[in-house]
């Protein structure tokens, strides 16, 4: 299977493994469109995914925890992903989340996702509500499995929502072991720390050291030698020339910039949270309605404002995309 690079996402080596990453820069992640009475919202979602290439980011990534997957039917993923592709054709390349507890589920959902044209998956490791874990041998033979199947990266999310330990020294070997296995978005508490012990013992095979969690850590984690940044999907064009900045050397004009939007960052990570792109692509115009899907609670009168409030400030594209 071929898959579409743009020149956008080509890098020079990292400093931080010595190997050139394939993808790196900004691939923030797409949230699904809902119309008022909880259906799909197709043309409000391929509106979100045109301002969010304008927007000036390096990728995407669709159906992950950010996109409220988990109030998706299989269908409806199904649906999304073919759409999503089809209507960004290669303008830029897309990672699709395809986590499942089973690995032959998980195996087949990423083979479906690289045969539509997806650059690369993220994956969870398995994991079902609060208790329910495997052993580090099992995580690695279900990445084993999953990677069998696949010509494409795979991303391993390490988020505190599965709720599994996945150690950097467990997270390298597999990077070594596993031919697939070569990105890793790390958003746990110390990301910082675990980029650097992975990069460290994982080396050229870790190919994508990336972060999360909205950027709220993202000087932290550029210096540890992250090359990518999964974000929420609103304002890539704020967050970009932070790492572009950084990765130049331009590290005070990095800071300020990051000084900056960083009370647009924290209103996203910290109080708006999953509805705050949908939030600001509706005050846009984009698209009309930024409704969750129940039970999901919508986002709070009080909230908005505030959201709205600080964004204003910053102007970024989202509030002017759509008019």
């Amino acid at each position: 299977m071929t898959t579409t690079t743009t020149a956008a996402t080509l890098a020079p080596a990292s400093a931080g493994t010595g190997r050139k990453p394939r993808y790196r820069g900004i691939f923030p992640v797409v949230p699904t469109i809902f119309t008022e009475s909880g259906d799909l919202d197709l043309p409000g979602q391929k509106r979100a995914v045109d301002f969010m290439i304008d927007s000036g980011v390096d990728g995407l990534c669709i159906l992950a925890n950010f996109s409220e997957q988990f109030s998706l039917s299989d269908d409806e993923r199904e649906t999304l992903t073919r759409t999503l592709l089809q209507h960004v054709a290669g303008r830029v390349p897309v990672i699709v989340t395809t986590t499942h507890y089973g690995t032959r589920v998980c195996a087949a959902r990423s083979r479906r996702a690289q045969d539509q044209g997806a650059a690369m998956v993220m994956i969870m490791p398995p994991y079902h509500g609060a208790t329910i874990r495997v052993s580090e041998e099992q995580v690695a033979g279900f990445f084993q499995q999953v990677s069998d199947a696949l010509d494409i990266p795979i991303m391993i999310q390490d988020a505190p929502v599965s709720g599994t330990p996945l150690p950097a020294a467990l997270l390298a070997r597999m990077a070594r072991d596993i031919e697939q296995v070569s990105y890793f978005k790390i958003e746990t508490p110390g990301a910082a720390s675990k980029l650097r012990d992975l990069i460290a013992l994982g080396g050229a095979a870790v190919e994508g050291p990336w972060d999360g969690e909205e950027a709220i850590t993202l000087l932290p984690d550029l210096d540890a030698g992250a090359t990518g940044s999964m974000t929420g999907g609103g304002f890539a064009d704020g967050i970009r020339p932070i790492i572009q900045a950084h990765r130049e050397g331009r590290a005070d004009e990095a800071y300020r910039l990051y000084e900056r939007w960083l009370p647009l960052i924290n209103y996203e990570n910290r109080q708006g949270g999953i509805l705050t792109a949908k939030a600001l692509m509706k005050a846009g115009g984009i698209i009309a309605c930024d409704a969750p899907r129940h039970p999901f609670p919508a986002m709070r009168p009080e909230v908005r404002q505030g959201l709205l409030d600080v964004a204003r400030r910053l102007d970024p594209l989202v509030l002017r995309w759509g008019r």
